[in-house]
């Protein structure tokens, strides 16, 4: 971890902002505490969803704070980060007090738009709020309304001793319940490349197709050993464990849609196209080549120690949380 107490950084040196916010996606969550500020998320004893507190899936650091939901009242906050839909329309009124629900505020949007691709309308209409998106595609297909907008760039963080090696003549697949989620996740895709491919699926969920879930901390050494790593998603935010292999230096197999065909160049740092064929067969050519795979890996670890490094995306967090409370604080000017 790059967690440090003492290190600078933000434009509030006296103290460090005081950040609520929902545990919505763990990895996420866990990538966004690696900022120089504090972190404070509502736990519910039955955990619903964004109230399971910290988990004992990843290893938090002292700047992650549990607060019962009854005491969240209570508490003194500096900024408001909405993940969900669900947060900004029902958990803010449930559990802030009307004074919280006044101070700076970000939503934080982790997805396209799943109604129409390009007319839909964003559920945060503010001027005084900031949208941050978490691809360029994302901020393109919304309809931002008057909320200023700012993307914010993944970053992750891999073991230093884990590395590529691609002995295992296999692709891989990271997905979460891709049963229950469908075309948009890649279910079909997924199924018909593996009639001709040798494919294994971890994520949770994914027992009846795959080996089952693989815990966050062991993912690394567990796929590292694979060929490629394909990633069948159709419609999503670029998946945080696209940008992982990446940065192990896993050569990328996917489709180019969203913000894919940015990540990854084509033919230099992995395969992408729209034509499954042709993936099917590059697929076959990678796993009859293991000297090629092995490029595209070491050009996949270039682009991600560049582009999804933790310290630029902890920096830009911080920015951002300092932006949305300095312009609260500064003074409104009225045109008459």
């Amino acid at each position: 971890m790059i967690f440090d107490t003492n290190s600078g950084g933000s434009m509030f040196a006296n103290r460090r902002l005081k950040v609520f916010t929902w545990h919505i996606h763990g990895s996420y969550l866990f990538y966004l505490s690696q900022g120089n500020y504090d972190l404070y998320i509502p736990t519910k004893e039955d955990k619903p969803e964004g109230y399971y507190g910290k988990g004992e899936t990843f290893h938090f650091g002292p700047n992650v704070h549990e607060v019962p939901a009854e005491e969240v009242r209570s508490q003194d906050f500096d900024v408001i980060l909405f993940q969900s839909r669900k947060n900004f329309i029902t958990d803010q009124y449930e559990i802030l007090s009307a004074e919280q629900r006044e101070l700076p505020k970000i939503y934080l949007e982790h997805d396209p738009p799943q109604e129409h691709p390009t007319l839909t309308h964003h559920i945060v209409d503010d001027p005084d709020m900031l949208l941050v998106h978490v691809t360029n595609f994302n901020e393109l297909m919304w309809d931002n309304n008057r909320t200023p907008t700012r993307v914010i760039d993944h970053g992750v963080i891999v073991p230093q001793n884990v590395r590529y090696t691609g002995e295992k003549e296999r692709g891989i697949v990271v997905i979460n319940n891709i049963q229950r989620r469908g075309r948009r996740l890649g279910l079909d895709v997924f199924l018909k490349v593996r009639e001709q491919v040798p494919l294994d699926l971890v994520g949770m969920g994914a027992e009846e197709l795959g080996l089952g879930e693989v815990k966050h901390g062991q993912l690394p050494d567990f796929i590292t050993k694979y060929r490629f790593f394909f990633n069948p998603i159709r419609y999503t935010s670029l998946g945080l464990a696209v940008c992982e292999a990446m940065m192990m230096g896993m050569p990328i197999v996917g489709l180019a849609t969203t913000e894919m065909v940015t990540a990854i160049d084509n033919g230099v740092s992995g395969i992408v196209h729209t034509d499954m064929n042709y993936l099917i067969d590059q697929m076959h050519r990678l796993l009859a080549d293991r000297t090629a795979a092995e490029q595209l890996g070491r050009e996949a670890q270039k682009t991600a120690m560049e582009r999804f490094n933790i310290q630029r995306f902890a920096k830009d967090w911080e920015d951002a949380f300092n932006y949305i409370v300095l312009k609260r604080k500064a003074p409104k000017i009225i045109l008459n």
